[in-house]
């Protein structure tokens, strides 16, 4: 009924206006923000999801980095090994020229100083071949988080100690005038390098290992991506839509509440 002193169609009117006033400002944050998500009431159970989700893919970040260094770890190492390698093939040409009959033992002698000093080299190599203050080649294990389970995802970086009294070629002797002492000397030296051959295999299959891995920690940071989006990126074209939707009701209830406040003017005109 018609009154003048409660304007009921005006409270009714901006209520719907507070309402539909929220709806608009809802919108437009998550249109400005990108994300559905402003607040925690907005998805509370999402929005943990999210907060989880969104940790692990940091972590994911930092364990690529960390598969990374442990790839440059074991470069480093290859390469001071394949060095080694080098030097090992010169040694046993030594040995084999010392071997020779038209060598003289004056010559040999110039053959057991440049074995000598092959032999200093390798030490030097050993010294030379750390990452970031880590010797590598006197024998080394590290450890490396390559997940979010700081339990389980966890591969070891092995180098065996490698040295000339390792290898058994710190007291080679090809200068003998028989030609025992260099037979005896090629035969240490190929042993050498099947062990240096051994040693660069395993690290060579531990850097097969940790580019398989970085290969599936993208694809699991890729993945992970996906849902935190699907959780809290907004729809901007739904966004937008509703947004535009709740302006219009906006307008409607501002429309609505100017009729209302004039109706008790209206109803006094009755009266005169």
């Amino acid at each position: 009924m018609p009154v003048i002193t409660t304007n009921t169609s005006a409270n009714s009117a901006l209520r719907y206006l507070n309402v539909n006033s929220d709806e608009q400002t809802t919108y437009l944050n998550r249109i400005a923000s990108g994300s559905k998500i402003t607040k925690a009431s907005d998805d509370a159970a999402g929005l943990a999801v999210a907060t989880k989700l969104q940790a692990d893919v940091a972590v994911l970040g930092q364990a690529q980095t960390n598969a990374s260094h442990a790839q440059s770890v074991l470069e480093t190492a290859d390469g001071g090994l394949s060095q080694i390698v080098d030097i090992l093939e010169r040694m046993k040409t030594l040995a084999a020229q010392s071997i020779s009959g038209a060598v003289t033992d004056t010559e040999r002698a110039y053959l057991q100083d440049e074995n000598d000093q092959l032999v200093s080299e390798i030490g030097s190599i050993i010294s030379a071949t750390s990452f970031n203050g880590t010797a590598l080649l006197d024998g080394v294990t590290q450890n490396y988080l390559v997940g979010t389970d700081s339990a389980k995802d966890v591969i070891s970086v092995t180098i065996s100690d490698i040295d000339a009294t390792t290898l058994a070629v710190n007291a080679l002797k090809i200068s003998t005038t028989s030609a025992g002492g260099a037979t005896a000397a090629a035969t240490s030296i190929d042993a050498a390098l099947d062990l240096v051959a051994a040693e660069r295999a395993s690290v060579g299959a531990q850097m097969s290992r940790f580019e398989y891995q970085s290969s599936q920690l993208d694809i699991q940071e890729e993945n992970l991506d996906s849902a935190q989006s699907a959780i809290v990126d907004a729809d901007v074209a739904e966004e937008q839509s509703n947004f535009s939707s709740a302006q219009v009701k906006t307008n409607a209830a501002i429309s609505a509440l100017a009729q209302a406040n004039q109706m008790p003017q209206q109803l006094l005109q009755l009266l005169s």
